[in-house]
């Protein structure tokens, strides 16, 4: 596989950039996390305006018809900037499952609202999953991202089925919970005798596995590109402080430790980017490389942000511990971003069985 950013690739990225920088910047940040609802509806509106919410999303259906890459590119920024808004669930997991698993009655139904942003969406296959009997559903959905604030429920059954729900639906009940990440909040969704129709099974009653099984892996290796924008910009603040904060008469960022951390830093970064973005090539490819290409993207990554997170903390010295500082903000992204679909061992032991299934 050769991969290379094309031109109007990296103009999709600077003007995410651009876009972001100012909407998602962190003063902002922090006022969207005070408020009640915990998001930024702005920040929202201004990403589906500009198209962003449907890169992945064929043009007969609203969408750019673009790929993996240039989400990844746009996701680097959004992860750069934590961006307080349910970008990643519905541009990214929902409109896979929907395209993968869909009729096309349903994807014509369901996804210009999607690309255009008019529909948040969001994907319950994080934590245990209900179950679909006699065209009732019931049980729960745990640890939902910005479940509190989606319209349409992207639900993945115990028996493979993928419903695609309205929050509105009679029965369902979303409560918002506490969680560490507070940039990515989450819910608890139940489901109480909810009636579902048959149009609104995506495809075939549990015939949802395969479709299933690739969201997830689609989801680890595009979180990877979010994941490296969060770790790149920990190490570009890291890297100013150090410049500025003086010991000994000295700038820290003159002492050779401390030159050894950042150079650490900036290895892991370029190899979780060179992991995030062959993922993507892989995504869009859709060839058998796919399931391998992510887990090693969403392995590499994970460790990358885990770590730059931290490092910025000890960098920043006591100012990095403080509740004032960003780089609290980043360092729980870190943590909770890791965990979002198993974890880097729970990816590295996926890539064993795929190698050892091959030998």
């Amino acid at each position: 596989m050769e991969f290379a950013i094309t031109g109007d690739q990296r103009l999709i990225q600077e003007s995410a950039r651009a876009f972001l920088t100012d909407a998602a910047s962190l003063e902002r940040l922090r006022v969207s996390l005070e408020s009640e609802a915990g998001w930024d509806r702005d920040l929202w509106s201004g990403l589906g305006s500009l198209g962003f919410t449907g890169l992945m999303i064929p043009e007969d259906y609203g969408g750019s018809g673009l790929g993996a890459v240039e989400m990844a590119l746009v996701l680097e920024e959004t992860g750069r900037t934590l961006a307080a808004a349910p970008f990643f669930e519905t541009a990214v997991l929902a409109t896979q499952a929907i395209l993968f698993a869909g009729t096309e009655g349903q994807r014509a139904r369901l996804l210009p609202a999607l690309a255009s942003g008019d529909m948040k969406a969001t994907w319950t296959c994080v934590a245990d999953r209900p179950t679909l009997s006699g065209g009732r559903l019931r049980g729960r959905a745990r640890f939902v991202p910005f479940g509190h604030v989606a319209e349409l429920l992207i639900v993945a059954t115990s028996g493979d089925s993928l419903i695609a729900l309205p929050a509105t639906t009679s029965g369902v009940r979303v409560t918002r919970v506490a969680n560490l990440d507070r940039t990515r909040p989450m819910a608890e969704v139940q489901f109480d005798d909810v009636d579902v129709s048959d149009d609104a099974i995506l495809g075939r009653p549990s015939g949802a596995g395969a479709v299933i099984a690739r969201t997830l892996a689609v989801g680890a290796g595009l979180l990877a590109a979010e994941q490296t924008g969060g770790a790149q910009f920990c190490l570009d603040t890291t890297v100013e402080y150090a410049k500025q904060r003086v010991q000994f008469r000295r700038p820290i960022g003159s002492f050779q430790a401390v030159k050894h951390d950042l150079a650490n830093m900036m290895v892991m970064i370029e190899a979780s980017r060179s992991a995030a973005y062959y993922a993507a090539a892989a995504i869009d490819e859709g060839g058998e490389e796919l399931a391998e290409a992510c887990s090693i993207a969403s392995s590499c990554a994970s460790d990358c942000y885990n770590h730059c997170a931290g490092e910025a903390i000890q960098l920043h010295g006591g100012i990095g511990f403080t509740w004032e500082h960003h780089a609290h903000l980043y360092f729980k992204r870190a943590r909770a971003s890791s965990s979002c679909f198993g974890g880097p061992e729970a990816q590295r032991d996926a890539l064993a069985r795929i190698i050892l299934e091959s030998a």
